[in-house]
């Protein structure tokens, strides 16, 4: 049984030895790749050395209890060989997790998008909260969050907000955000008091390098104008805000919170990088039927994946039947109360899958 790791460990080694060479430091992008690659292996090494080093004690007491004939002491080591089967049990289900396939993207940092659907100013205060939501998470995580365009209502809500959070794992915790999340709610606008549903949409996209998809000067046509506020009222005397179009595709993004027309510009063109490679991807996905569907769901941005309900306090993820009443505390970023059911419902689809496929 994983005898693909005997390979996977060479690797580790070899790895390790790279590391250590002379001269290894001096091509800085170079190790960078290298502690990328073994610090990424290290945990599955070594909770597979800790269960070859626990097959061989378990071997140990198994000799030893054909050979022993004192009671208290065949006893003890019965009772010591129940407990290591256990963990030995254990460490097996870990190696399965650990050597399930993971996306590319999951290290990278993301772009995230939030649009207010349905509902009018509600949608929009609605696409404020998701906008809270989300950075205070970031926060409690330690990454970095940073504005790249935002267009504000009246009211302080948001018609839409493009924003990028920085950080080790952003997509692997983040990705199964994508999609429309409604609110029933009783709207700051109305005066009757009647509980209304209003909805927002969130898009995911792993933040792409240049290195994966290099634009064509000639396909952009970039336009500079006046950043402003709330309402159209202008911010800013200069024209430092950007907007970058794609020729090919009609795709247009702006940016305008940066203070400088040239850090607008780089902002923006990172942006547009990241939708070409996800569109691409899906592409790609829908001619070759490469990603199989999971309960967790597609993360299309049409799918309705969750349900914010305040009169009762209660969210709903529709894709795993997760309810739980503990809304406000999601709202002010704990969303580990929903990220960790999600990641543990696509890794369970995962080992059923990979379970399925070593029947078949």
């Amino acid at each position: 049984m994983f005898e693909e790791l005997y390979e996977v460990q060479r690797r580790y080694e070899e790895l390790a030895y790279r590391m250590t060479t002379p001269g290894a430091a001096a091509d800085a992008a170079g190790y960078a790749r290298l502690m990328r690659d073994y610090k990424e292996l290290t945990p599955l090494i070594e909770t597979w050395q800790r269960y070859r080093g626990l097959q061989a004690e378990i071997a140990e007491e198994e000799q030893a209890l054909e050979q022993e004939q004192d009671p208290a002491f065949t006893a003890m080591v019965q009772q010591e060989l129940r407990k290591n089967r256990e963990t030995l049990s254990v460490l097996e289900e870990n190696l399965r997790v650990l050597l399930l396939p993971r996306d590319a993207d999951d290290d990278k940092s993301i772009i995230m998008e939030i649009r207010a659907g349905t509902g009018g100013e509600e949608a929009a205060l609605f696409a404020r909260d998701l906008y809270r939501m989300y950075t205070m998470y970031a926060a409690r995580r330690g990454w970095g969050c940073e504005t790249v365009s935002a267009s504000e209502t009246e009211l302080g809500g948001l018609k839409e907000i493009v924003f990028s959070i920085e950080g080790a794992g952003v997509y692997s915790r983040l990705k199964f955000e994508s999609g429309a999340h409604r609110v029933q709610r009783v709207p700051q606008t109305e005066a009757q008091g009647r509980i209304q549903t209003s909805a927002a949409t969130v898009a995911v996209m792993p933040e792409a390098e240049e290195v994966e998809l290099e634009l064509d000067p000639r396909d952009l046509r970039i336009d500079t104008f006046r950043a402003s506020g709330a309402g159209g009222q202008h911010i800013n005397k200069t024209s430092s805000a950007i907007r970058v179009t794609h020729l090919p595709t009609g795709l247009v993004v702006e940016c305008q919170d940066q203070r400088s027309q040239r850090e607008n510009r780089d902002r923006a063109l990172k942006v547009l990088r990241s939708r070409l490679l996800q569109q691409k991807q899906q592409a790609y996905d829908q001619e070759y039927n490469a990603r199989r569907q999971s309960q967790v769901g597609s993360g299309d941005r049409s799918e309705r994946i969750r349900t914010y309900n305040f009169p009762q306090g209660r969210l709903t993820d529709h894709r795993i039947g997760l309810t739980i009443y503990r809304l406000d505390e999601v709202l002010d970023g704990d969303l580990d109360l929903v990220v960790e059911p999600l990641l543990l419902a696509d890794r369970e689809e995962k080992l059923k899958q990979q379970s399925g496929a070593g029947q078949g």
